[in-house]
């Protein structure tokens, strides 16, 4: 750690703590002990990680077997006056209109978060659980964005999804969203008119610009 000042924020239970051998891999993407799809998806800790590292800060864990688990979050103390709001252009450079976006995820704290950023930046936000319920969503509603998961299971991923929704919305623009690398499903979803690629965890920034760049784009179509 750098030397200075830092807030503590320590969170501990006393729970049966994480064996050695998992305490390495607790900050990864997707590593859960619990069943995927059910009662966790294995983000949560890498979105602290995150949350942690953009604010220049550090996290110790220290863990028992059989005695619980504490976590402390150092966080550097700035003592600079707090910047204007008005003086920073992002959010206003990539805040919404009004437009509206349907938000395709299996794991409900994954579209909550997203549907609060996205509301947060003043769009008008709607929720499907699977692929499936987005493409009966999409054959009474409209929407000016999809953001799309690309891994949901069982059942249709956004990649299975959005073909079906084009049949009816030829130029419907779209976000793919994974926590997994860029791969060839995400491009083969591109090529038939999909938009920006979002890694996840999401975050404010991310989002931000992806769905603006989207919504701004002029759609050249499967062809151009």
């Amino acid at each position: 750690m750098e030397e200075g000042d830092y807030v503590l924020l320590s969170v501990s239970d006393t729970g049966v703590g994480i064996s050695p051998e998992d305490k390495d891999q607790i900050f990864d993407p997707f590593f859960t002990k619990k069943i995927m799809g059910r009662s966790g998806t294995g983000l949560g800790m890498t979105v602290v990680w995150g949350t942690v590292k953009d604010h220049n800060g550090y996290i110790d864990v220290r863990s028992s077997q059989e005695k619980g688990t504490r976590l402390m979050l150092d966080f550097p103390i700035s003592r600079k006056e707090l910047a204007d709001k008005a003086a920073s252009p992002f959010i206003d450079e990539y805040r919404g209109r009004g437009e509206s976006v349907l938000v395709v995820d299996d794991v409900e704290s994954q579209w909550e978060i997203a549907t609060m950023i996205l509301t947060q930046l003043g769009y008008s936000v709607a929720t499907a659980s699977s692929g499936e319920n987005a493409v009966a969503y999409m054959q009474t509603h409209q929407a000016d964005l999809l953001l799309l998961d690309m891994i949901m299971d069982p059942g249709m991923d956004g990649c299975e999804a959005y073909p079906q929704i084009i049949k009816s919305h030829p130029r419907q623009k779209a976000v793919i969203a994974s926590g997994y690398s860029e791969s060839g499903r995400v491009q083969e979803c591109q090529r038939l008119g999909a938009g920006p690629y979002v890694r996840k965890p999401y975050t404010l920034e991310k989002i931000a610009r992806a769905v603006r760049q989207e919504l701004d784009r002029d759609f050249l179509g499967t062809d151009g």
